[in-house]
């Protein structure tokens, strides 16, 4: 139009239901590009469709005809500076500002109008006749004034909560149940997502739609920080706690939109040695049990799809070596209404064979063999079962007892759930499209004949993806100010990449928009977590990061200066609870390591010193000037913990200066190099050593992946992440040592191989006094105890 106003004119057929004309009004009211919004209904619809309800679910701020609800009782109030007045009534109080006293003789020529005195006071009422569409207009134009006048493009509305700091700070629980979450669906309007986009896992956690992808993939990106450390004590240095106490900080209290992405804590360390994963004090995710323990059943979909896969390599042997061919081929390609036929996944596997033939009475014996027949070494087979458990006799296990089996046994283990495959595919994949292929890509033994046997081969990869098809979605949910929280995927960082999804990472980074910031986290040390996250998560996302925040705690740096063991469960030694600046600053080595380590790859480091309440002001001084000699862009004290994100606000100022940096990201090393010299590079730039030893075993993967053509995947080093090195009662910075290389192993689907760096459990066990002595549920208020 020629004032400058675009009319969009959405027309429903005569049929439309009243469910229809709500949902079209929905969509129309969170269109942040559309400003005003008239619903007309034809006179026969009166009868078939709830007008109120109709007219009342147009949003206030959008309702240029001023019938909702909200508008006319605001009017009859006398708000009329914060509502929409009817565009005839409008025209009438506009005579009357302009005619004061002689009100009543103008508005004699406004057809439609009447008079009430009611109370001492006049009330004008109007009928539409048809004759103000001049007046619509000009409502129109007041409603894209006011947007304009209230709107910072890209800026969330979004309420947080403002904290009620105890001293001293109160256990992590009784923290989270002081603060009531705002209603999940609330924080996601907020955050500019659509009601269809959002799936409600009850109150307090919902699940997001994929297709947001799709709508947001004009949208400039956010700025990408990842939360990483120094190499930890046993019980942690507070990354979690640092990385929402970050995010608290930028959206809380800096007014910037922000969004965490973190992990999805596993049940096993819960209910073990660490407890829950939420972070801490005065800055964690909540509700921290619903954060804690199910959440949305992400991690028993991976349980039961991995096992599912476990079950039907055991069963394919064992079928396969108890029929012949033609038995076994009868059975796989059954008769049915007469007749033969593959399936989609059975013509897959014919065509990897080079057999383009879809009839099954056309193949040859020799094509029947070769089809039927997947021959797999046992001795070969890697995919393993899994429970989210710690449970150490599950270590090995022998298989195949019961006499139903006829003698078919043999030795297998169990894995942690959040070490499997399967979590990383989760963690790695870009669409649902994407999972379904590395579903069928993933590697679980090898034949007698040297091929390797995927899950497409066994037929049970679409199978996965079926069950796999709610996990993929991330999870909403908030911090302890209000501001939002992905929790999406959580494997290992010490047998797997250790890394939140990428999926996840890039819905938030659309949603923030140019200004905002997100903020994910790398499990443990710089070295394990943070590397993984460049080499394997940034090769495979195509996403650059800004900022890297490094945590680092005194009590952890006198540990790496010579520090006594600390064990969980156990009173700390003096020399972490008394100040020590000679201990402190010899660790101080480890800090300056995990620096460079960052700077390996171009990207600003700014380190975020996690102080304790046993800290002196010596010793944090004394580590933050030992952080910027060290090259870090900056480096600041934080007490998020005590404080929520007002005590992290220094920090949060530091990653938005560093984000403007110039930066020169890069990968350590090429995928088109040999698999040792990658592994090599990893051990002597990142971890110090002089070289690496090959083992036998890994020395017969090398050749064997290298001739299967997985040479050129990238590599996910499996070593503990309590030293530098190999060996974990090795502190500060070890030199001169070799890494001995036990085993390699292949994860094709999630893309990567993963070397054994001398003995690595992958399923942990309990300790003597586990954490689920102290947890118990209030069966008065159904309250969770004991979790922190």
């Amino acid at each position: 139009m020629q004032i400058g106003i675009n009319a969009t004119h959405l027309r429903l057929p005569k049929t439309a239901t009243e469910e229809e004309v709500l949902h079209s009004i929905t969509e129309v009211n969170e269109n942040s590009s559309v400003h005003g919004l008239i619903v007309q209904l034809p006179l026969d619809s009166i009868h078939k469709i709830d007008t109120e309800k109709v007219t009342n679910a147009v949003a206030p701020e959008k309702d240029v005809d001023g019938l909702t609800s909200i508008n006319a009782g605001k009017l009859s109030r006398g708000d009329l500076g914060d509502c929409f007045i009817p565009c005839t009534p409008n025209g009438c109080m506009e005579l009357i500002r302009q005619t004061g006293k002689h009100r009543k003789r103008h508005l004699k020529s406004v057809k439609g109008a009447g008079w009430l005195h009611h109370s001492g006071a006049w009330w004008c009422w109007t009928h539409d006749c048809g004759h103000a569409d001049g007046g619509k207009v000009h409502s129109e134009m007041l409603s894209a004034k006011r947007f304009l006048e209230g709107h910072q493009p890209g800026k969330w509305n979004i309420s947080c909560t403002k904290l009620n700091l105890q001293k001293p700070v109160p256990s992590d629980i009784v923290i989270s149940r002081s603060c009531v979450p705002k209603p999940i669906d609330r924080l996601a309007r907020e955050v500019g997502l659509l009601s269809d986009e959002v799936e409600l896992y009850g109150k307090t956690k919902a699940k997001v739609q994929l297709s947001i992808v799709k709508r947001l993939q004009a949208q400039p990106d956010g700025k990408y920080v990842v939360v990483t450390g120094i190499t930890p004590t046993p019980l942690g240095e507070g990354k979690s706690t640092t990385t929402i106490g970050l995010v608290q900080a930028l959206g809380a209290h800096m007014n910037l939109n922000v969004f965490a992405c973190v992990r999805q804590p596993s049940q096993g360390p819960t209910f073990g040695i660490k407890g829950g994963a939420a972070g801490g004090g005065y800055s964690q995710v909540i509700p921290m049990e619903e954060f804690n323990l199910h959440l949305t059943g992400d991690i028993h979909a991976i349980t039961a799809a991995n096992n599912l896969v476990a079950a039907a390599i055991d069963a394919r042997m064992f079928h396969e070596s108890t029929q012949s061919d033609k038995a076994l081929y009868n059975r796989l390609v059954p008769l049915s209404g007469g007749q033969r036929k593959f399936s989609p996944i059975q013509i897959n596997r014919l065509r990897k064979l080079g057999i383009e033939k879809t009839d099954p009475s056309t193949l040859t014996e020799e094509e029947i063999t070769r089809f039927a027949r997947l021959d797999i070494d046992p001795s070969s087979v890697t995919w393993q079962r899994v429970l989210d458990t710690n449970d150490r006799f599950l270590r090995k296990i022998t298989i195949g007892q019961s006499p139903t089996e006829k003698g078919y046994t043999r030795e297998a283990q169990f894995d942690i759930t959040v070490a499997s495959e399967i979590m990383a595919v989760l963690a790695l994949t870009s669409s649902l499209e994407d999972m379904r292929q590395r579903m069928a890509k993933m590697v679980v033994a090898t034949s007698r004949s040297g091929q390797p046997i995927t899950t497409e081969d066994l037929g049970v990869s679409g199978a996965l993806t079926v069950l796999m098809k709610d996990a993929i979605k991330p999870n909403l949910m908030q911090t302890l100010e209000g501001t939002p929280v992905f929790v999406h995927a959580g494997p290992f960082a010490n047998i797997a990449h250790g890394n939140s999804s990428i999926l996840a990472d890039k819905i938030a980074l659309k949603l923030v928009g140019p200004e905002g910031f997100v903020v994910t986290e790398a499990g443990f040390g710089a070295d394990i977590g943070m590397e993984k996250f460049f080499n394997i998560k940034c090769r495979y996302s195509g996403l650059r990061p800004h900022v890297v925040v490094l945590v680092a705690t005194v009590r952890a740096l006198k540990m790496h200066g010579g520090g006594p063991t600390v064990t969980a469960g156990m009173p700390l030694p003096k020399e972490y609870v008394e100040e020590n600046l000679e201990l402190l600053e010899k660790g101080c080595s480890n800090m300056r390591k995990q620096i460079e380590n960052a700077q390996h790859f171009g990207v600003p480091v700014v380190v975020a010193v996690n102080g304790f309440k046993t800290d002196t002001e010596a010793e944090l001084d004394l580590v933050c000037s030992m952080a910027k000699a060290a090259g870090a862009y900056d480096a600041v004290r934080c007490s998020h913990w005590a404080e929520g994100g007002a005590g992290a606000v220094a920090l949060g100022q530091a990653v938005q200066r560093a984000s403007g940096a110039p930066s020169n990201f890069k990968f350590l090393y090429d995928l088109e190099l040999p698999i040792a010299d990658k592994i090599r590079i990893i051990a002597q730039k990142i971890y110090g050593a002089d070289d690496i030893e090959l083992l036998p075993e890994a020395q017969h993967k090398v050749e064997l992946y290298t001739k299967q053509g997985f040479g050129n995947l990238p590599i996910c080093m499996a070593k503990t992440h309590l030293s530098l090195s190999h060996e974990a009662d090795k502190k500060g910075v070890p030199t001169g040592f070799v890494l001995p290389i036990r085993d390699i192993r292949a994860s094709v689907g999630a893309g990567f191989l993963f070397p054994l760096v001398g003995t690595m459990p992958t399923i942990p066990g309990l300790p003597t006094r586990p954490c689920f002595y102290d947890i118990d549920l209030d069966p008065e208020t159904e309250q969770v105890n004991g979790l922190f």
